[in-house]
Protein backbone atom coordinates (compact mmCIF):
# COMPACT_ATOMS: atom_id res chain seq x y z
CA UNK A 1 0.00 0.00 0.00
CA UNK A 2 1.72 2.82 -0.94
CA UNK A 3 1.27 4.96 2.02
CA UNK A 4 0.59 4.95 5.76
CA UNK A 5 -3.25 4.26 6.84
CA UNK A 6 -3.68 7.94 7.81
CA UNK A 7 -3.07 9.73 4.32
CA UNK A 8 -5.42 6.87 2.45
CA UNK A 9 -7.86 9.21 0.84
CA UNK A 10 -12.10 8.27 1.02
CA UNK A 11 -14.82 7.94 -1.00
CA UNK A 12 -17.97 6.90 -0.17
CA UNK A 13 -20.68 6.42 -2.87
CA UNK A 14 -24.49 6.45 -1.12
CA UNK A 15 -26.85 4.80 -3.33
CA UNK A 16 -30.79 5.81 -2.47
CA UNK A 17 -33.51 3.05 -2.24
CA UNK A 18 -31.18 0.59 -3.54
CA UNK A 19 -31.92 -2.79 -2.59
CA UNK A 20 -29.28 -4.96 -0.98
CA UNK A 21 -29.94 -8.40 -2.71
CA UNK A 22 -29.11 -6.73 -6.61
CA UNK A 23 -25.24 -6.27 -6.41
CA UNK A 24 -23.01 -9.51 -6.75
CA UNK A 25 -23.61 -13.32 -7.54
CA UNK A 26 -25.78 -15.63 -5.67
CA UNK A 27 -27.84 -12.88 -4.76
CA UNK A 28 -31.76 -12.76 -5.13
CA UNK A 29 -32.13 -10.39 -7.60
CA UNK A 30 -28.35 -11.08 -9.25
CA UNK A 31 -30.53 -10.73 -12.83
CA UNK A 32 -30.34 -6.98 -12.36
CA UNK A 33 -28.24 -5.71 -14.95
CA UNK A 34 -24.99 -4.29 -12.85
CA UNK A 35 -21.71 -4.97 -13.84
CA UNK A 36 -20.16 -2.31 -12.56
CA UNK A 37 -20.95 -2.30 -9.17
CA UNK A 38 -20.18 -6.44 -9.25
CA UNK A 39 -17.11 -5.79 -10.49
CA UNK A 40 -16.49 -3.55 -7.59
CA UNK A 41 -18.29 -6.58 -4.99
CA UNK A 42 -15.95 -9.22 -6.46
CA UNK A 43 -12.89 -7.11 -5.16
CA UNK A 44 -14.76 -5.94 -1.81
CA UNK A 45 -15.07 -6.53 1.73
CA UNK A 46 -19.22 -7.38 1.66
CA UNK A 47 -21.08 -6.78 5.11
CA UNK A 48 -23.92 -9.47 4.37
CA UNK A 49 -26.23 -8.54 7.40
CA UNK A 50 -25.78 -4.52 7.14
CA UNK A 51 -29.08 -2.65 8.34
CA UNK A 52 -30.12 0.79 8.78
CA UNK A 53 -30.57 2.06 12.38
CA UNK A 54 -33.28 4.68 12.16
CA UNK A 55 -34.62 4.69 8.24
CA UNK A 56 -35.52 6.21 6.00
CA UNK A 57 -33.61 8.71 3.75
CA UNK A 58 -32.45 11.73 6.45
CA UNK A 59 -32.37 9.51 9.35
CA UNK A 60 -29.94 6.97 7.75
CA UNK A 61 -27.36 9.70 6.14
CA UNK A 62 -27.56 11.07 9.83
CA UNK A 63 -26.65 8.02 11.38
CA UNK A 64 -24.39 8.05 8.48
CA UNK A 65 -22.48 11.02 8.88
CA UNK A 66 -22.51 11.02 12.75
CA UNK A 67 -22.08 7.68 13.92
CA UNK A 68 -24.94 8.51 16.38
CA UNK A 69 -28.40 6.75 16.61
CA UNK A 70 -31.08 8.59 15.08
CA UNK A 71 -33.79 6.49 16.52
CA UNK A 72 -35.61 7.13 19.11
CA UNK A 73 -37.04 10.59 17.90
CA UNK A 74 -35.88 12.63 20.36
CA UNK A 75 -34.92 16.17 18.83
CA UNK A 76 -37.61 18.83 18.05
CA UNK A 77 -35.60 21.25 16.20
CA UNK A 78 -37.29 23.87 14.00
CA UNK A 79 -38.67 22.68 10.52
CA UNK A 80 -40.60 25.32 9.39
CA UNK A 81 -39.87 25.51 5.02
CA UNK A 82 -39.11 21.81 4.65
CA UNK A 83 -41.38 19.07 3.71
CA UNK A 84 -42.05 17.08 5.42
CA UNK A 85 -41.90 16.85 9.42
CA UNK A 86 -41.34 13.04 9.93
CA UNK A 87 -39.73 11.81 13.17
CA UNK A 88 -35.95 11.81 12.84
CA UNK A 89 -36.19 14.30 9.63
CA UNK A 90 -34.04 17.19 10.39
CA UNK A 91 -30.72 18.41 10.87
CA UNK A 92 -27.24 17.08 12.91
CA UNK A 93 -27.82 18.02 16.60
CA UNK A 94 -25.46 21.03 16.45
CA UNK A 95 -22.98 18.97 19.22
CA UNK A 96 -22.80 15.47 17.61
CA UNK A 97 -19.45 16.00 15.13
CA UNK A 98 -19.73 15.18 11.34
CA UNK A 99 -16.91 12.72 9.39
CA UNK A 100 -16.99 16.19 7.62
CA UNK A 101 -15.42 18.04 10.38
CA UNK A 102 -13.68 15.41 12.11
CA UNK A 103 -11.77 14.50 8.83
CA UNK A 104 -11.77 18.37 7.88
CA UNK A 105 -9.65 19.21 10.87
CA UNK A 106 -7.22 16.79 10.38
CA UNK A 107 -5.81 17.92 7.09
CA UNK A 108 -8.22 16.22 4.76
CA UNK A 109 -10.04 18.40 1.68
CA UNK A 110 -14.02 17.08 2.13
CA UNK A 111 -15.91 17.42 -0.98
CA UNK A 112 -19.47 16.73 -0.88
CA UNK A 113 -21.46 15.81 -4.54
CA UNK A 114 -25.18 15.02 -3.96
CA UNK A 115 -28.77 15.65 -5.86
CA UNK A 116 -30.56 14.30 -2.49
CA UNK A 117 -31.85 17.24 -2.07
CA UNK A 118 -33.54 16.74 1.37
CA UNK A 119 -30.17 17.64 2.68
CA UNK A 120 -30.09 20.52 1.11
CA UNK A 121 -33.57 21.81 2.64
CA UNK A 122 -34.15 24.84 4.80
CA UNK A 123 -33.21 24.44 8.43
CA UNK A 124 -30.83 21.74 7.37
CA UNK A 125 -27.11 21.34 7.96
CA UNK A 126 -25.71 18.22 5.94
CA UNK A 127 -22.90 20.15 4.49
CA UNK A 128 -21.07 20.85 8.00
CA UNK A 129 -17.83 19.90 7.33
CA UNK A 130 -17.38 19.56 3.56
CA UNK A 131 -14.72 22.02 2.25
CA UNK A 132 -16.83 22.24 -1.12
CA UNK A 133 -20.23 20.16 -1.78
CA UNK A 134 -22.21 20.66 -5.24
CA UNK A 135 -25.76 20.41 -5.15
CA UNK A 136 -27.24 18.77 -8.17
CA UNK A 137 -31.19 19.71 -8.22
CA UNK A 138 -33.97 18.79 -10.08
CA UNK A 139 -34.85 15.38 -8.02
CA UNK A 140 -38.67 14.48 -7.28
CA UNK A 141 -40.34 17.47 -5.81
CA UNK A 142 -37.04 20.06 -5.06
CA UNK A 143 -38.51 23.53 -5.54
CA UNK A 144 -35.97 23.97 -8.93
CA UNK A 145 -37.82 25.07 -11.90
CA UNK A 146 -41.38 26.05 -12.83
CA UNK A 147 -43.54 26.97 -15.49
CA UNK A 148 -46.90 26.45 -16.64
CA UNK A 149 -49.05 23.07 -16.63
CA UNK A 150 -49.63 23.52 -20.51
CA UNK A 151 -45.56 23.44 -20.32
CA UNK A 152 -45.68 19.83 -18.62
CA UNK A 153 -49.42 18.79 -20.25
CA UNK A 154 -48.01 15.91 -22.51
CA UNK A 155 -45.43 14.60 -20.06
CA UNK A 156 -47.80 14.46 -17.87
CA UNK A 157 -50.28 12.14 -19.47
CA UNK A 158 -47.58 9.55 -20.47
CA UNK A 159 -47.31 9.18 -16.45
CA UNK A 160 -50.86 9.30 -15.25
CA UNK A 161 -54.44 8.44 -15.96
CA UNK A 162 -56.78 10.40 -17.50
CA UNK A 163 -58.59 13.19 -16.45
CA UNK A 164 -54.86 14.19 -14.75
CA UNK A 165 -55.77 15.20 -10.91
CA UNK A 166 -53.38 17.76 -10.79
CA UNK A 167 -53.24 18.49 -7.14
CA UNK A 168 -52.62 14.29 -6.50
CA UNK A 169 -49.76 14.53 -8.74
CA UNK A 170 -47.90 17.79 -7.75
CA UNK A 171 -45.06 16.14 -6.67
CA UNK A 172 -45.06 14.25 -10.02
CA UNK A 173 -45.66 17.92 -12.18
CA UNK A 174 -42.91 19.53 -9.88
CA UNK A 175 -40.56 16.55 -10.87
CA UNK A 176 -41.53 17.11 -14.70
CA UNK A 177 -40.35 20.64 -14.50
CA UNK A 178 -37.27 19.85 -13.30
CA UNK A 179 -36.29 17.28 -15.95
CA UNK A 180 -38.52 18.59 -19.07
CA UNK A 181 -34.53 20.43 -19.69
CA UNK A 182 -32.97 16.78 -20.54
CA UNK A 183 -31.58 16.12 -24.13
CA UNK A 184 -29.41 13.39 -23.51
CA UNK A 185 -28.98 10.20 -20.76
CA UNK A 186 -25.94 12.97 -19.53
CA UNK A 187 -28.82 15.31 -18.40
CA UNK A 188 -30.18 12.52 -15.89
CA UNK A 189 -29.87 13.34 -12.65
CA UNK A 190 -27.74 10.55 -11.52
CA UNK A 191 -25.32 11.02 -14.81
CA UNK A 192 -25.27 14.68 -13.82
CA UNK A 193 -23.81 13.26 -10.10
CA UNK A 194 -21.32 11.37 -10.41
CA UNK A 195 -19.70 13.08 -13.71
CA UNK A 196 -19.35 15.93 -11.26
CA UNK A 197 -17.57 13.94 -8.91
CA UNK A 198 -15.35 12.58 -11.14
CA UNK A 199 -14.08 15.82 -12.22
CA UNK A 200 -14.08 16.46 -8.68
CA UNK A 201 -11.21 14.05 -8.51
CA UNK A 202 -9.38 15.29 -11.92
CA UNK A 203 -9.29 18.84 -10.02
CA UNK A 204 -8.09 17.41 -6.61
CA UNK A 205 -6.56 13.92 -7.10
CA UNK A 206 -3.31 16.00 -6.02
CA UNK A 207 -5.04 17.32 -2.44
CA UNK A 208 -4.57 14.11 -1.09
CA UNK A 209 -5.73 12.92 1.58
CA UNK A 210 -9.39 13.80 0.94
CA UNK A 211 -12.75 12.38 1.54
CA UNK A 212 -15.64 12.57 -1.31
CA UNK A 213 -19.11 11.73 -0.54
CA UNK A 214 -21.35 10.74 -3.53
CA UNK A 215 -25.00 10.81 -2.64
CA UNK A 216 -26.88 9.31 -5.69
CA UNK A 217 -31.04 9.97 -4.99
CA UNK A 218 -31.45 7.38 -7.29
CA UNK A 219 -32.82 4.49 -7.84
CA UNK A 220 -35.09 6.39 -5.61
CA UNK A 221 -38.90 7.30 -7.39
CA UNK A 222 -39.46 8.48 -9.91
CA UNK A 223 -37.98 5.55 -11.58
CA UNK A 224 -37.43 6.64 -14.76
CA UNK A 225 -34.79 6.16 -16.64
CA UNK A 226 -34.28 6.22 -20.32
CA UNK A 227 -36.55 3.66 -21.99
CA UNK A 228 -33.75 1.60 -23.49
CA UNK A 229 -32.71 0.71 -19.78
CA UNK A 230 -36.52 -0.05 -18.79
CA UNK A 231 -36.98 -2.09 -22.12
CA UNK A 232 -34.07 -4.82 -21.00
CA UNK A 233 -36.44 -5.98 -18.30
CA UNK A 234 -39.91 -5.85 -20.30
CA UNK A 235 -39.59 -5.07 -24.02
CA UNK A 236 -42.44 -4.48 -26.35
CA UNK A 237 -44.55 -2.21 -23.91
CA UNK A 238 -46.50 0.13 -24.87
CA UNK A 239 -48.40 1.96 -21.90
CA UNK A 240 -48.41 4.30 -19.40
CA UNK A 241 -44.90 4.83 -17.73
CA UNK A 242 -46.01 5.17 -14.16
CA UNK A 243 -42.61 6.47 -12.98
CA UNK A 244 -44.58 7.14 -9.67
CA UNK A 245 -45.83 3.61 -8.69
CA UNK A 246 -48.83 4.92 -6.90
CA UNK A 247 -50.08 6.63 -9.64
CA UNK A 248 -51.12 3.45 -11.21
CA UNK A 249 -53.83 2.53 -8.44
CA UNK A 250 -56.26 4.84 -10.09
CA UNK A 251 -59.68 4.13 -12.52
CA UNK A 252 -59.75 0.25 -12.58
CA UNK A 253 -56.39 -0.58 -10.78
CA UNK A 254 -52.93 -1.74 -12.30
CA UNK A 255 -52.79 -4.37 -15.08
CA UNK A 256 -50.32 -7.15 -15.08
CA UNK A 257 -48.87 -5.78 -17.74
CA UNK A 258 -48.54 -1.91 -16.32
CA UNK A 259 -47.18 -4.12 -12.61
CA UNK A 260 -44.35 -5.42 -14.78
CA UNK A 261 -43.28 -2.09 -16.68
CA UNK A 262 -43.21 -0.64 -13.19
CA UNK A 263 -40.40 -3.59 -12.12
CA UNK A 264 -38.92 -2.49 -15.02
CA UNK A 265 -38.59 1.25 -14.76
CA UNK A 266 -36.90 0.12 -10.82
CA UNK A 267 -34.57 -2.45 -12.54
CA UNK A 268 -33.59 -0.29 -15.33
CA UNK A 269 -33.02 2.54 -13.19
CA UNK A 270 -31.18 0.81 -11.05
CA UNK A 271 -28.54 -0.16 -14.49
CA UNK A 272 -29.17 3.36 -15.06
CA UNK A 273 -27.24 4.16 -11.84
CA UNK A 274 -24.60 1.23 -11.88
CA UNK A 275 -23.59 2.48 -15.51
CA UNK A 276 -22.70 6.39 -13.83
CA UNK A 277 -21.13 4.82 -10.88
CA UNK A 278 -18.58 2.85 -13.55
CA UNK A 279 -18.05 6.21 -14.85
CA UNK A 280 -16.42 7.39 -11.59
CA UNK A 281 -15.04 4.10 -10.72
CA UNK A 282 -13.09 4.57 -14.01
CA UNK A 283 -12.26 7.78 -13.22
CA UNK A 284 -10.46 6.53 -9.95
CA UNK A 285 -8.44 3.79 -12.37
CA UNK A 286 -7.28 6.62 -14.89
CA UNK A 287 -5.61 8.08 -11.99
CA UNK A 288 -4.50 5.77 -10.35
CA UNK A 289 -6.26 6.08 -6.95
CA UNK A 290 -7.15 2.35 -5.48
CA UNK A 291 -3.91 1.59 -4.24
CA UNK A 292 -4.35 4.60 -1.75
CA UNK A 293 -7.98 5.17 -1.21
CA UNK A 294 -10.53 3.78 0.70
CA UNK A 295 -13.66 3.59 -1.47
CA UNK A 296 -17.03 2.35 0.07
CA UNK A 297 -20.51 1.67 -1.66
CA UNK A 298 -23.83 1.96 0.67
CA UNK A 299 -27.13 2.42 0.46
CA UNK A 300 -30.19 4.06 2.84
CA UNK A 301 -32.39 1.35 2.28
CA UNK A 302 -34.64 -1.23 -0.08
CA UNK A 303 -38.02 -0.86 -1.65
CA UNK A 304 -40.55 -3.43 -2.98
CA UNK A 305 -40.99 -4.74 -6.25
CA UNK A 306 -43.74 -6.67 -5.50
CA UNK A 307 -42.43 -8.04 -2.73
CA UNK A 308 -45.84 -8.87 -0.46
CA UNK A 309 -47.41 -7.86 -3.66
CA UNK A 310 -46.64 -4.24 -3.30
CA UNK A 311 -44.20 -1.34 -4.66
CA UNK A 312 -42.58 0.78 -2.11
CA UNK A 313 -41.45 1.24 1.36
CA UNK A 314 -42.46 2.53 4.50
CA UNK A 315 -43.01 1.62 8.43
CA UNK A 316 -45.67 -1.70 8.00
CA UNK A 317 -42.89 -2.95 5.96
CA UNK A 318 -39.85 -3.81 8.05
CA UNK A 319 -38.40 -6.79 5.88
CA UNK A 320 -35.41 -7.25 4.66
CA UNK A 321 -35.90 -5.71 0.61
CA UNK A 322 -36.46 -2.51 2.83
CA UNK A 323 -34.64 -2.20 6.02
CA UNK A 324 -31.36 -3.94 5.03
CA UNK A 325 -28.59 -2.05 3.33
CA UNK A 326 -25.81 -2.33 0.86
CA UNK A 327 -22.22 -1.82 2.90
CA UNK A 328 -19.70 -2.91 0.57
CA UNK A 329 -15.80 -1.65 1.51
CA UNK A 330 -12.95 -2.20 -0.97
CA UNK A 331 -9.59 -1.14 1.27
CA UNK A 332 -6.30 -0.97 -0.30
CA UNK A 333 -4.76 -2.81 2.85
CA UNK A 334 -7.18 -5.72 3.03
CA UNK A 335 -7.00 -6.51 -0.77
CA UNK A 336 -8.49 -10.46 0.10
CA UNK A 337 -12.25 -10.28 -1.19
CA UNK A 338 -15.07 -11.39 1.76
CA UNK A 339 -18.57 -11.93 3.07
CA UNK A 340 -18.96 -11.08 6.60
CA UNK A 341 -21.91 -12.00 8.12
CA UNK A 342 -21.93 -10.37 11.79
CA UNK A 343 -24.70 -7.69 12.27
CA UNK A 344 -23.99 -3.81 11.76
CA UNK A 345 -25.77 -1.19 11.28
CA UNK A 346 -25.67 2.97 9.81
CA UNK A 347 -24.28 4.60 12.98
CA UNK A 348 -20.72 1.97 12.69
CA UNK A 349 -19.89 3.42 9.47
CA UNK A 350 -18.16 6.82 11.05
CA UNK A 351 -16.37 4.79 13.97
CA UNK A 352 -14.84 2.15 11.07
CA UNK A 353 -13.73 4.70 8.91
CA UNK A 354 -12.26 6.89 11.50
CA UNK A 355 -10.34 3.67 12.77
CA UNK A 356 -9.21 2.41 9.71
CA UNK A 357 -8.08 5.94 9.13
CA UNK A 358 -5.94 6.21 12.15
CA UNK A 359 -8.41 8.78 14.12
CA UNK A 360 -9.70 8.20 17.54
CA UNK A 361 -12.99 6.99 17.13
CA UNK A 362 -14.45 7.57 20.98
CA UNK A 363 -17.64 8.88 21.87
CA UNK A 364 -20.07 7.32 19.19
CA UNK A 365 -23.07 5.28 19.79
CA UNK A 366 -22.15 2.84 16.76
CA UNK A 367 -19.12 0.47 16.78
CA UNK A 368 -15.98 -0.16 14.75
CA UNK A 369 -17.05 -3.22 12.98
CA UNK A 370 -13.38 -4.00 11.29
CA UNK A 371 -12.61 -6.77 13.94
CA UNK A 372 -15.49 -8.58 12.25
CA UNK A 373 -12.89 -8.73 9.35
CA UNK A 374 -9.51 -9.03 11.06
CA UNK A 375 -10.66 -11.52 14.12
CA UNK A 376 -13.68 -14.03 12.17
CA UNK A 377 -14.78 -14.84 15.29
CA UNK A 378 -15.24 -11.73 16.90
CA UNK A 379 -18.94 -10.18 17.03
CA UNK A 380 -20.18 -6.70 17.62
CA UNK A 381 -24.04 -7.92 18.56
CA UNK A 382 -26.50 -10.42 18.25
CA UNK A 383 -29.44 -7.98 16.97
CA UNK A 384 -30.58 -5.28 15.67
CA UNK A 385 -33.05 -2.60 16.54
CA UNK A 386 -34.46 -0.05 13.59
CA UNK A 387 -36.58 2.51 13.68
CA UNK A 388 -38.58 3.57 10.71
CA UNK A 389 -40.41 7.10 10.99
CA UNK A 390 -44.06 7.01 10.13
CA UNK A 391 -45.42 9.97 8.50
CA UNK A 392 -48.47 11.16 10.68
CA UNK A 393 -49.84 14.41 12.37
CA UNK A 394 -48.82 15.07 16.65
CA UNK A 395 -46.47 12.99 18.42
CA UNK A 396 -43.69 11.19 16.79
CA UNK A 397 -44.66 7.96 15.63
CA UNK A 398 -43.57 4.57 13.30
CA UNK A 399 -42.53 1.19 13.93
CA UNK A 400 -39.56 -0.75 15.01
CA UNK A 401 -37.92 -3.95 13.83
CA UNK A 402 -35.98 -6.10 16.04
CA UNK A 403 -33.84 -8.76 14.00
CA UNK A 404 -31.76 -11.55 15.42
CA UNK A 405 -30.79 -14.83 13.81
CA UNK A 406 -33.82 -16.39 14.32
CA UNK A 407 -36.47 -14.16 14.79
CA UNK A 408 -37.89 -10.66 13.34
CA UNK A 409 -40.00 -9.04 15.53
CA UNK A 410 -41.70 -5.98 14.11
CA UNK A 411 -44.23 -3.53 16.27
CA UNK A 412 -45.86 0.12 16.55
CA UNK A 413 -44.60 2.63 18.56
CA UNK A 414 -47.67 4.15 19.58
CA UNK A 415 -50.45 1.45 19.57
CA UNK A 416 -48.27 -2.08 20.05
CA UNK A 417 -51.40 -3.59 19.31
CA UNK A 418 -51.70 -2.63 15.68
CA UNK A 419 -49.90 -4.65 13.13
CA UNK A 420 -47.24 -6.83 15.69
CA UNK A 421 -45.84 -9.46 13.89
CA UNK A 422 -42.83 -12.55 14.32
CA UNK A 423 -41.62 -14.27 12.23
CA UNK A 424 -39.55 -17.15 12.30
CA UNK A 425 -36.53 -16.65 10.41
CA UNK A 426 -35.65 -20.53 9.65
CA UNK A 427 -39.24 -21.94 9.44
CA UNK A 428 -39.97 -18.81 6.74
CA UNK A 429 -36.96 -16.93 5.80
CA UNK A 430 -39.22 -14.61 3.27
CA UNK A 431 -41.25 -13.77 6.50
CA UNK A 432 -44.74 -14.16 5.12
CA UNK A 433 -46.38 -16.03 8.39
CA UNK A 434 -46.88 -13.99 11.26
CA UNK A 435 -46.30 -16.45 14.13
CA UNK A 436 -46.76 -14.25 17.26
CA UNK A 437 -49.72 -15.76 19.06
CA UNK A 438 -47.49 -19.07 19.45
CA UNK A 439 -44.35 -17.83 20.42
CA UNK A 440 -44.99 -15.34 23.73
CA UNK A 441 -41.35 -15.43 25.07
CA UNK A 442 -39.97 -14.54 21.84
CA UNK A 443 -42.11 -11.79 21.50
CA UNK A 444 -41.28 -10.14 25.40
CA UNK A 445 -37.58 -10.95 24.30
CA UNK A 446 -37.46 -8.89 21.60
CA UNK A 447 -39.88 -6.27 23.11
CA UNK A 448 -37.52 -6.00 25.79
CA UNK A 449 -34.41 -5.27 23.52
CA UNK A 450 -36.86 -2.56 21.83
CA UNK A 451 -37.45 -1.25 25.03
CA UNK A 452 -33.71 -0.84 26.27
CA UNK A 453 -33.21 1.16 23.23
CA UNK A 454 -35.97 3.32 23.48
CA UNK A 455 -35.47 3.24 27.12
CA UNK A 456 -38.87 3.74 28.06
CA UNK A 457 -42.25 0.56 28.18
CA UNK A 458 -44.51 0.36 24.89
CA UNK A 459 -46.48 2.09 24.17
CA UNK A 460 -44.54 5.01 23.92
CA UNK A 461 -44.48 8.89 22.72
CA UNK A 462 -41.47 10.79 21.89
CA UNK A 463 -40.38 14.19 22.17
CA UNK A 464 -40.80 15.22 18.50
CA UNK A 465 -43.89 16.50 16.67
CA UNK A 466 -44.27 15.81 13.57
CA UNK A 467 -46.51 18.33 11.32
CA UNK A 468 -46.32 17.05 7.72
CA UNK A 469 -45.86 20.30 5.29
CA UNK A 470 -46.51 20.48 1.56
CA UNK A 471 -43.86 20.79 -0.81
CA UNK A 472 -44.17 24.46 -1.45
CA UNK A 473 -45.29 23.64 -5.02
CA UNK A 474 -48.14 22.40 -3.18
CA UNK A 475 -48.53 25.38 -1.56
CA UNK A 476 -48.61 27.50 -4.61
CA UNK A 477 -51.57 25.91 -5.94
CA UNK A 478 -53.56 25.90 -2.43
CA UNK A 479 -52.72 29.84 -2.59
CA UNK A 480 -54.19 30.46 -5.55
CA UNK A 481 -57.27 28.58 -5.71
CA UNK A 482 -57.90 30.65 -1.70
CA UNK A 483 -57.19 33.96 -3.72
CA UNK A 484 -59.30 32.73 -6.79
CA UNK A 485 -56.73 33.02 -9.43
CA UNK A 486 -57.84 29.68 -10.59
Amino acid sequence: MGTSASALNVVCICLDTFRADIVGDGRRMSFVETPHLDEFASDAIRFERAFGEGQPTLQTRRSLFTGMRTFPWRFNFDRRGHWHHAPGWHKMPPDQDTLAEILLGRGYLTGLVADTYHMFKPTMNYTRGFATYDFIRGQESDNWRFGSREAIVDLMRRHVREPIDWDRHVGLAQYLHNQRFRQSEEDYSCARVFRRAADWLDENAGNSPFFLWVDSFDPHEPWDPPSEYADRYMPDYDGKEFINPGAANDGDGRTDAERDRIRALYFGEVTLVDRWAGHLMDRLSRLNLWDDTIVMVMSDHGTQVLDHGAFGKGAGRLHPYNTQINWLVRHPGHTEPRGVDGFVQTHDLAPTLLRLLGVPADGFDGSDVWPLITRPSHTVRDHVVIGWAGFANGPATGRASVRDDDWNYTVSLGDPSAQEELYDLSADPDENDNVLDAHGEVVAMQRARLEAVIRKPLPATFPEACDPSPAPSALYYRGRKRAGFD
